[in-house]
């Protein structure tokens, strides 16, 4: 992707057709009832008309482009019917009320913005229909390169990618047969840069006042819920753009909102850091002062402690104070790091590939098991790969004060595989018969931490 300097960025050019033509479209004129119905529902006007026929209700609008009634039906009393008069014909809609009114998927606080909305979309798609067919075809996005909200960070970030490369995973060299073979070979590998990729986080969104996407440039036409933004940069395009934006959601501090339950790439791209804050922090703090410590990561903190820190870190990010002088008990540190992976939305070894390790964990040969560990992490996304990395080589660590701490390799694989390793579907008899094999993928990636990284 190419990227600009700041000083030759010219603002994009704005399509101004869809816009021009969402002017034009019908005004509502709602047909109101001469008198007083005693079975019109609390919810509705005067457009309510009670059980006419579909043949009264199109006299009623016809020659009024936009007018529109509501009736009740005839063959299913108990229900409603939205009659609306567009391109001089009677449209009619089931109509639907459950704290809003809605006749498919956007909801409105009235009928009257129902309807607006309405004839602005069946306007729009009905003079454009071919323009709208085409007009991802030719996105400014990709003059671009970015969005323009995002346009000065983003250049920041990638001219220190240029001078910071980060270790990422390695492709698998066929030739390697063996652990103690591949161990040799993997030392060798050297370091690769890498910009770790990231998917937006698209909702639907409604816009106050006229927008344009930022990957067609067209306008985004519509009353409410005109099209999608990314929660964590803010890119607005349209639903149907949305598909076609590439992966590379630059993260904007400003809208993530916490740290703890935070997707990890997402939290690691808005702070331009290889892993989590959290992650390297805690384990720093452990490492300075609480390897000895008999039961470490078994025993537990007090819970509001722990609670405690992790407001710290949601509210001051890296500035969270977790020193001596802070929080004595050093099981409070190690406790808020478990529950930090604990609450990813996407556990550190993903969904995804869960099934993969739970597998690769129940192969006899051990050769063979560790593998198909090894083929497994390498499709960790980067993010992923590179906590898990860094978090084996502490607890490694921790393996060699067993003396003091008493906690091995099978321990700590007690402890943390429920903790990094959460099957896709929430089911308890799951979860229970996989205990065994999240216990051993942990074991083993500890006690062969500088072959299978």
């Amino acid at each position: 992707m190419k990227v600009l300097d700041p000083e030759d960025y010219q603002p994009p050019i704005w399509k101004s057709y869809l816009y021009q033509l969402q002017q034009e479209a019908p005004n509502p004129k709602r047909i109101t009832c001469p008198q007083e119905m005693e079975s019109r529902p609390k919810y509705y006007g005067r457009e309510f008309h009670g059980m006419i026929p579909r043949e009264y209700a199109d006299e009623l609008l016809a020659g009024a482009e936009g007018a529109y009634l509501i009736r009740e039906s005839q063959r299913q009393p108990g229900t409603h019917t939205l009659a609306l008069r567009f391109g001089h014909q009677t449209l009619n809609y089931r109509l639907f009320y459950d704290g809003k009114h809605f006749v498919g998927e956007k909801r409105f606080e009235s009928v009257h913005d129902l309807v607006t909305d309405a004839l602005i979309t069946l306007y729009i798609e009905t003079k454009a229909a071919e323009y709208i067919a085409k007009m991802t075809t030719n996105p400014i996005y990709e003059h671009l390169g970015y969005t323009s909200l995002l346009k000065d960070k983003m250049v920041h970030r990638l001219s220190r990618e240029r001078t910071e490369p980060r270790r990422v995973t390695f492709q698998r060299d066929e030739r390697i047969s063996s652990p103690l073979v591949r161990r040799s070979a993997l030392k060798d590998t050297p370091e690769k840069q890498c910009s770790y990729e990231k998917i937006h986080n698209f909702k639907v969104h409604t816009f106050r006042g006229p927008h344009w996407c930022e990957y067609c440039a067209n306008f985004m036409w519509g009353l409410i819920a005109q099209g999608v933004r990314c929660s964590d940069c803010g890119l607005n395009v349209h639903k149907q753009c949305s598909k076609l934006v590439p992966s590379d959601c630059q993260p904007d501090l400003r809208r993530i909102k916490k740290v703890f339950s935070c997707d990890l790439t997402t939290l690691v791209k808005a702070h331009n850091t290889t892993r989590p804050m959290v992650v390297d922090m805690c384990i720093q703090e452990i490492e300075l002062r609480g390897m000895k410590s008999e039961g470490l990561y078994r025993v537990s903190g007090f819970s509001e402690h722990i609670e405690d820190v992790r407001l710290s870190f949601d509210r001051d990010g890296e500035k969270a104070d977790i020193s001596a002088s802070a929080y004595a008990d050093i099981n409070i540190i190690a406790g808020a790091l478990k529950l930090y992976l604990r609450d990813l939305p996407i556990p550190v070894i993903t969904f995804d590939l869960y099934s993969k390790f739970i597998q690769a964990a129940k192969i006899p040969n051990a050769e063979s098991r560790l593998e198909a560990i090894h083929d497994s992490l390498l499709q960790l996304p980067p993010a992923h790969y590179e906590t898990l990395r860094y978090l084996m080589a502490h607890l490694k660590r921790v393996t060699l004060f067993e003396k003091d701490n008493l906690m091995n390799a099978e321990n700590l694989g007690i402890v943390f595989g429920p903790t990094l390793m959460q099957p896709p579907e929430l089911n308890a008899l799951t979860t229970l018969n996989d205990m065994r094999q999240q216990k051993l993928v942990v074991q083993l990636m500890i006690e062969h931490e500088e072959v299978l990284f």
